[in-house]
């Protein structure tokens, strides 16, 4: 079946604003200083909390001496875990029971008796400010007894190893395979068979805001406020809800301005709830702030992966089999309530996924180690597994003599053959590989660069040329994870929007702005549909008294979800505003409009009533209506997918590389990104997406890494010694888009802010081999540090 194109809608009119740049709603705010983030906020009474956490991965808590930090100036709460397990309704267990076989052990907010990661909080010190609360600290005294340590993913299941938590039987949070097709035939059909073992450091999102949480506690009602740098509200409201036993309605989270998430932000903190309960505890606000050191120690990490891989091609190469097994590395404890095995998950779910191979056969088992937790961080697992099989397809096509180009141009999806099932068992539809595949040669000048980098090469100038397919799932389904597997994650979202007297309208959404630009989308869909300009819409997010119930903002689903409601909810309200007009001016609604702030004759443009004075009549003069017309002028839509476990996007991403054979540096030359994000609402928000994505996934790459040695101890836990991109040694990326819209939508969007994450990593490292290709030489490990490149040349 062809790939499905969107009838022309009220979205294509020509004062629409879909498929324009506006600026975004709050950078001029933003630009000026004059954002308002967490730590802005200061209440009266308000008081500070700091920590004293383990220095130890794993220790026994033998006693714990708070008596003389009680008696420091300015201190008005020292607490310890087992006080915090008092207010507590019962421990987190962070598994769902869509992962079977999955096991995690019970945990507190603060350790009780052991402490199982270094950094992991045991005492909570509050007092005036964060000074005092700091320096009252220094005065809590604790006696450990320092535990084996696990702090190596190959040897976490052995049977010498210790367990960090005997009651589970072994280190093993989750095992799951794959076994599509036959592929065991398929090795036996393939003329060439390659194998390959990638390593992927542990790292973490680097937020330029840290965790944010000021609460406050209102003992005269039970009202409780938090306002926390969050990306979804209404989870931090059932969570912490529950966990501190208040009730539900009670609780009210305001998401202020947000200085980048990035998924560390979708989580749930021990000492986020630990402050929280000072509060209401002391029924005065209590405000948190991490700081730098706090946010490496404490902060989900990301991607400590080891990938064995292996794939079978004919001599033509034609992909006959690919095979994965991949043993990730979690923390002491699965991350509550999104589970620390997600991660893994992906990369069985998407590796090779762009090919039509259907042998396939993909194990992971996910351990425990005394490290910080893992969990969901940009383009969860993408980057592993499209390094792991965008670099076994390079290698075949090497083997082949095939360029890589040509090989995926033989292996890749064909455009016409939707709905299909990947090798991996995922439906997929409504994508563009062909599409994007010939875009990006022609924007790429492919062939040119090719000479222009043989000529390098004859200069004795290293160069290489990346190319990496993709597929990308956004937007998850309630049939997938969250809601089926028990966690309190909404997987619907909903939108309200409401004409004023005055005409304007206000949209309140329940999926949150985090600096990418959600209320501007919003913005632009609401305004679209209802003839209006984009000053005349206000949008309201990040408060759940305000908004409807949602799932906030994760897995790119705020436009492809929170859209699709925006754009439902305005089409119902505009149909009441045409119902109302047509009534006051005896015309059938079906032959009137909706243009720049007017009803009109659709059929001349001729000006009949404006907005406004509907909405005063609606509002105030409802006596000029007749008595079985009630004006309601507000609408609730709720939007969920129905069968989708994802929408899935594709893309394809290239890159021109330069690397000193010398010195082992890399300068990146150029990037392109060629992607299928559906319907592009803003095209410079979505630009900017795919950026700052490559960007983060360029980190990974180059760049950013968790050190820890043997004991388990952070090694690099500043920005002194944990290196992130920086823009001068950033390329240019240059962003295009073929636009198929999903078909699980009238609006059509899919998700885009993960994209330029997941697949640059892998278009990277091809480039990099494809530079050392000269030497024999062949990087498998990220980051590519120098130290890395000279290592595979044999130099070190």
């Amino acid at each position: 079946m062809a790939n499905k194109t969107t009838p022309l809608t009220i979205l294509d009119r020509p004062n629409s604003y879909i498929g324009r740049s506006l600026s975004r709603e709050g950078a001029k705010r933003a630009v000026a200083g004059r954002g308002r983030y967490t730590d802005d906020i200061s209440l009266p009474r308000m008081l500070h909390a700091a920590f004293v956490r383990s220095p130890y991965a794993h220790a026994k808590i033998l006693a714990v001496n708070v008596d003389e930090a009680r008696q420091q100036p300015e201190v008005t709460l020292v607490m310890t875990g087992t006080e915090l397990q008092e207010l507590c309704t019962g421990p987190w267990i962070g598994t769902l029971s869509s992962f079977e076989g999955m096991k995690s052990a019970p945990q507190y907010p603060m350790a009780i008796g052991r402490a199982c990661w270094q950094g992991e909080p045991i005492v909570m010190v509050v007092a005036s400010s964060r000074a005092a609360a700091e320096d009252a600290a220094e005065f809590v005294t604790i006696e450990y007894e320092q535990l084996p340590v696990v702090a190596d993913k190959e040897t976490a299941l052995d049977p010498e190893c210790p367990i960090i938590h005997p009651e589970l039987g072994d280190n093993l949070a989750f095992r799951k395979v794959i076994d599509n097709g036959d592929v065991k035939q398929g090795l036996a059909d393939a003329d060439i068979v390659i194998e390959e073992t990638f390593q992927f450091g542990r790292h973490t999102a680097v937020s330029l805001e840290t965790r944010a949480l000021l609460a406050d506690y209102e003992p005269t009602d039970g009202h409780l406020t938090i306002y926390t740098s969050s990306q979804v509200p209404h989870m931090i409201q059932a969570v912490f809800a529950r966990t501190l036993g208040v009730a539900e309605h009670k609780v009210r989270i305001i998401a202020p301005d947000i200085g980048g998430s990035f998924g560390l932000k979708i989580h749930t903190y021990g000492d986020e709830v630990a402050t929280t309960a000072a509060s209401i505890k002391l029924g005065r606000p209590v405000k948190f702030i991490a700081d730098r050191l706090e946010s490496f120690l404490t902060d989900i990490h990301a991607r400590e992966n080891r990938v064995w891989g292996r794939i079978g091609v004919s001599k033509e190469g034609e992909i006959k089999s690919l095979e994965i097994d991949v043993r990730s590395a979690a923390g002491a404890y699965s991350q509550f309530p999104r589970t620390s095995v997600f991660e893994a998950n992906q990369i069985l779910n998407i590796t090779g996924g762009p090919y039509k191979h259907k042998n396939y056969k993909a194990k992971t088992e996910v351990v425990y180690l005394n490290k910080v937790p893992t969990s969901q961080y940009r383009a969860v697992g993408h980057p592993i597994g499209n390094s792991v099989g965008e670099a076994l397809v390079d290698q075949a096509a090497e083997a082949c003599g095939i360029d890589p180009l040509e090989m995926r141009r033989r292996n890749i999806m064909e455009d016409d053959q939707y709905p299909r099932v990947s090798a991996a068992g995922i439906k997929l539809q409504d994508m563009s590989h062909q599409q994007c595949l010939e875009a990006l040669a022609k924007h790429m000048d492919y062939e040119n660069l090719r000479v222009e980098q043989d000529k390098f090469r004859k200069k004795g100038i290293q160069r290489g040329i990346g190319i990496a397919a993709f597929i990308k799932g956004t937007a998850p389904g309630p049939a997938g994870y969250y809601g089926t597997g028990g966690a309190p994650i909404a997987s619907q979202d909903a939108c309200t929007i409401k004409l004023e007297p005055s005409g304007g309208v206000i949209c309140m959404i329940g999926v949150t702005d985090q600096g990418q630009g959600v209320d501007t989308v919003m913005c632009q869909i609401a305004a679209s549909v209802l003839g209006l300009r984009a000053e005349s819409v206000r949008v309201i997010e990040g408060d759940t008294d305000a908004v409807p119930y949602g799932g906030g903002t994760y897995a790119s689903r705020a436009t492809a979800i929170g859209g699709e409601a925006t754009y439902q909810a305005s089409l119902l309200l505009r149909k009441e505003i045409l119902s109302i007009a047509g009534t006051l001016l005896q015309a059938e609604p079906i032959t009137l409009d909706i243009v720049d702030e007017n009803v009109v004759n659709k059929s001349d443009n001729q000006i009949r009533i404006s907005v406004s004075e509907i909405g005063r009549i609606g509002h105030f003069q409802v006596a000029e209506l007749p008595n079985n017309i009630q004006p309601t002028l507000s609408v609730t839509y709720r939007y969920r997918l129905h069968d989708a476990l994802y929408i899935f996007t594709n893309g394809i991403q290239g890159a021109y590389v330069e690397v000193d054979i010398d010195t082992g540096f890399i300068k990146l030359l150029n990037h392109w990104v060629v992607e299928d994000c559906g319907r592009v609402i803003s095209p410079q928000l979505a630009d900017e997406q795919v950026r700052g994505g490559c960007v983060q996934g360029i980190g990974g790459a180059l760049y950013e890494e968790c050190v820890y040695n043997e004991a388990a101890q952070l090694q690099n836990g500043t920005l002194a010694d944990y290196l992130t991109p920086m823009a001068g040694e950033m390329p240019d990326i240059n962003v295009y888009h073929i636009q198929t819209p999903t078909s699980v939508s009238e609006l059509g969007a899919k998700g885009v802010g993960e994209s330029g994450t997941g697949a640059a990593p892998a278009v990277l490292m091809n480039a990099v081999n494809d530079a050392l290709r000269p030497f024999d030489a062949c990087v498998t490990k990220q980051p590519m540090t120098p130290e890395t490149v000279l290592a595979s040349l044999g130099t070190v």
